[in-house]
């Protein structure tokens, strides 16, 4: 009965009982007794290894009251565990701090709002609280859920309902607090807890008002007076700064579960919401771990490589904004990555678009096929907006590989690749594709700027990019002189020159420049002859605009201001020269207004550089002939014949020569030191450059004149043969630059007699060679073949009877050698 009697006794209970049960008044309205707390509160500081017990005992208690529904107990003895929590900081609070949480735990499953937020304040509270030492026993998995579950809260009012969700927010957020800086809770990170946290934010970030300002890095939305009740804005802080915990190896974690809450709301069209979530992420995260979340995005949209054209455009616009704000930190391994990946989608798209409209056969679905196609631009807008902009905003080390790497995927005819885009999407879709890229590669090399341009334009970057300029295209080959435009335009020379007109005063547009570097002069030996001929070709084609010739007065502006020197001034004169001679002669049949834009081009480039080489008389003679040209034939000049409506003549009379710039007028000129003005009588003439494999023209023509003139150069006459070596012919035998220019001038005389005699001229000329070269190999097989004569004689064979021939030693012929 000792029990018995100790149970009814009051006095004979454990003093730690009896001082818990004091805190508790008689009516629950009159709420913590503040001096029973005291005392209780001291003799857990000076006995710590009864706070188990009185954590126990309160646990206890609270369980019976919350079933009895006697919550005002419940609240005081919340209010007595937070107390107790606040004073002690033994060892020995970790068996307490095991009931307090079974506690919270209770108040959590219970279906009082009330309850629930008051439990959720009693973990902020211990959330706050730092440990020594680590709990290994410890683990949150069921207040995750269970905050988790509070953030989703569908109560009927409204108010309540918020209450419970910011109540859940904060409970999350104290998990995040007290597990984060845990070495021994990284399991918060693991797949079964983020796909509960971050779904539990982004729920509720969804309905802020202000999505703009969520997305700024200093600015975080709901930061006012009413933030701290406000779900959305306290879930974007919870969300920063979990991401801001995050460890390298926890980003993909994070991340993934975001992706998957977009997909399963369908929150990528529209993708407000996703771009700002997005934005908060990359700001929140540390620098270095930005490559993960681009790499996480990037298989997003691989994986939705089949979905809606807006759904995967709405991808693609969240990825120009992860990576417009990675470029400007680190990006990591990932920038051909990024690339690669849309450059495939580019080219998926355009498969989607051309499959779509290869359907149009009924008349039914044409509304919705025109639909899907300018979806799909959508689609391959974004993209290109993404590879300008990312690009863009790469260093220039970089920047050079990317528009390496892009100009290597542009289809070019006469590759591997064209070869097998031609098969899949044809000549309209690799058209489209040579557009987009191109398009890109524009916006990657704006603002590009290169010390030597050597690096700037390799051989392997140069030649296919050429190649495009020889397409009968006139989009495509403006899109080649733009980004040749940025890659050229070191000074930011080009807003200056826009248009093509006659400059009064070059001087005013204070046009900057550089002495001519010794890298650039190499550059211009070695590929000045290409975009001389680039320029050629482009100007005589017959779909050229207003704006062809525009941007070929610019392109050959700004190779006089960035890489001219007197020896490269000289071959842009001799370039002019021929395109006046190509416009007079007509040689082409090409256009009366083709032949007249050459012409106004050739004038207001000529009257560029009169003045900006400064030489006083070549001015003279350009002004004169423009001036003559405005009284007496205004059509040759760019105010004129770019205008609408501009009336044309019927053809151009070759034998006013004041109209026109003498070649003889302007080598007077140039005379004397400086400049090489004998070199003005060579005519110029494009060189076959290994480009014109690679363009839309290859000739059999030229590839016949070019056999023809060497064998006619491999047979030499007996005069040459017999010529008298001296002084003179050595000296012209090392000066070579003469017989280039001949050389190219014969090789163009006779492509161009190929191309334009008749069939059978062309064929009696083959013949007429190819039986030269037949009798000369017979003559050579017959010494080589016919046996040597002997004294004794040889044996013939005449009308069916054999003859012996006998022939004298002395008549006989022996080699030098055999003669002593």
């Amino acid at each position: 009965m000792p029990a018995g009697v100790c149970g009814c006794c009051g006095p004979l209970r454990p003093r730690y009982k009896r001082l818990v049960d004091n805190i508790f008044p008689e009516d629950p309205k009159d709420g913590l007794s503040k001096s029973d707390m005291e005392k209780l509160t001291f003799y857990a500081v000076s006995a710590p290894e009864k706070l188990d017990r009185i954590g126990a005992y309160l646990a206890e208690k609270l369980s019976r009251d919350v079933v009895r529904h006697r919550y005002g107990n419940v609240v005081i003895a919340m209010e007595a565990l937070d107390q107790l929590l606040m004073a002690c900081h033994s060892q020995s609070i970790k068996p307490f701090v095991e009931s307090f949480l079974h506690m919270v735990a209770k108040l959590l499953e219970s279906r009082e709002p009330d309850l629930q937020v008051l439990g959720t304040n009693s973990f902020v509270k211990f959330a706050n609280i730092e440990e020594d030492t680590p709990s290994y026993h410890r683990r949150y998995d069921f207040f995750v859920s269970q905050f988790s579950a509070m953030c989703h809260s569908t109560h009927e009012d409204q108010e309540t309902r918020t209450r419970i969700r910011v109540a859940g927010i904060k409970g999350l957020q104290g998990v995040v607090r007290k597990t984060v800086n845990d070495e021994l809770q990284a399991i918060i990170w693991e797949p079964q807890h983020m796909d509960k946290l971050i779904p539990s934010m982004l729920f509720n970030m969804q309905d802020s008002e202000d999505l703009d300002r969520a997305g700024h890095p200093n600015t975080p939305s709901g930061a006012g007076q009413d933030g701290e009740e406000n779900p959305s804005a306290l879930a974007e802080n919870c969300f920063r700064e979990l991401l801001g915990r995050a460890a390298y190896g926890n980003m993909n974690n994070a991340v993934r579960p975001v992706l998957v809450h977009l997909d399963n709301h369908h929150l990528w069209d529209p993708n407000e919401f996703a771009v700002s979530c997005f934005r908060i992420i990359m700001y929140s995260i540390q620098a270095q771990h930005s490559h993960h979340v681009i790499q996480q995005v990037l298989n997003h949209l691989d994986t939705n490589n089949k979905n809606t054209p807006r759904v995967r455009a709405g991808i693609v616009q969240v990825l120009l904004e992860t990576v417009a704000i990675a470029a400007k930190g680190s990006v990591g391994p990932t920038v051909l990555e990024v690339f690669n990946t849309l450059l495939k989608h580019l080219r998926m798209s355009v498969d989607f678009e051309l499959g779509d409209s290869s359907r149009r056969n009924s008349a039914s679905s044409v509304s919705s096929v025109r639909g899907k196609e300018s979806e799909e631009r959508i689609v391959q807008n974004a993209i290109i907006q993404t590879i300008g902009f990312f690009g863009g905003n790469l260093p220039d080390y970089q920047r050079a590989e990317v528009m390496m790497f892009i100009m290597g995927k542009v289809p070019v005819y006469g590759t591997p690749c064209h070869a097998l885009d031609t098969v899949k999407i044809g000549h309209q879709g690799t058209k489209r594709i040579q557009t987009m890229l191109l398009s890109s590669l524009i916006m990657v090399t704006s603002g590009f700027k290169s010390k030597s341009m050597a690096a700037a334009l390799p051989p392997p970057f140069l030649d296919p990019l050429f190649s495009i300029s020889l397409m009968e295209d006139s989009e495509l080959r403006q899109l080649v002189f733009e980004i040749l435009h940025n890659i050229l335009d070191r000074h930011d020379n080009r807003a200056k020159l826009r248009g093509i007109r006659i400059i009064p005063n070059v001087s005013a547009l204070k046009i900057k420049r550089e002495k001519i570097s010794k890298q650039d002069v190499a550059f211009m030996k070695k590929h000045g002859q290409q975009l001389y001929r680039h320029i050629y070709l482009g100007c005589k084609e017959e779909d050229n605009v207003h704006k062809n010739f525009e941007l070929l007065f610019t392109t050959l502006a700004i190779l006089t201001i960035e890489l001219a020197n007197e020896e490269v001034v000289i071959d842009l004169i001799r370039l002019a020269i021929a395109l006046q001679e190509m416009a007079l002669n007509n040689e082409e049949n090409l256009p009366m207004f083709i032949r007249c834009g050459i012409m106004a081009l050739v004038a207001a480039y000529l009257n560029f550089l009169s003045q900006m080489i400064a030489n006083p008389p070549f001015c003279q003679h350009v002004s004169k002939v423009i001036e003559l040209r405005n009284m007496d034939a205004p059509y040759l000049l760019p105010e004129h014949i770019f205008r609408d409506k501009c009336p044309l003549p019927e053809s151009l009379d070759k034998e006013d020569s004041q109209l026109y710039f003498q070649t003889a007028d302007m080598a007077e000129c140039l005379a004397g030191p400086g400049y090489n003005a004998e070199r003005l009588s060579i005519p110029y003439v494009p060189q076959v450059t290994g480009e014109e494999r690679l363009s839309r023209r290859p000739s059999f023509v030229d590839t016949v004149s070019l056999q023809v003139d060497i064998i006619s150069n491999s047979l030499p006459e007996k005069s040459q043969l017999a010529e008298e070596i001296t002084f003179e012919t050595l000296k012209k035998a090392i000066d070579t630059t003469g017989l280039e220019e001949q050389e190219r001038a014969k090789r163009r005389q006779v492509m161009e007699k190929f191309q334009k005699a008749p069939f059978e001229e062309i064929a009696a000329h083959c013949e007429s060679k190819a039986n030269m070269l037949h009798d000369r190999l017979a003559q050579i097989f017959e010494l080589t073949i016919r046996p040597p004569p002997s004294p004794s004689g040889v044996v013939s064979i005449s009308a069916g009877h054999t003859q012996h021939q006998s022939v004298p030693v002395y008549e006989m012929k022996f080699p030098d050698l055999c003669v002593y």
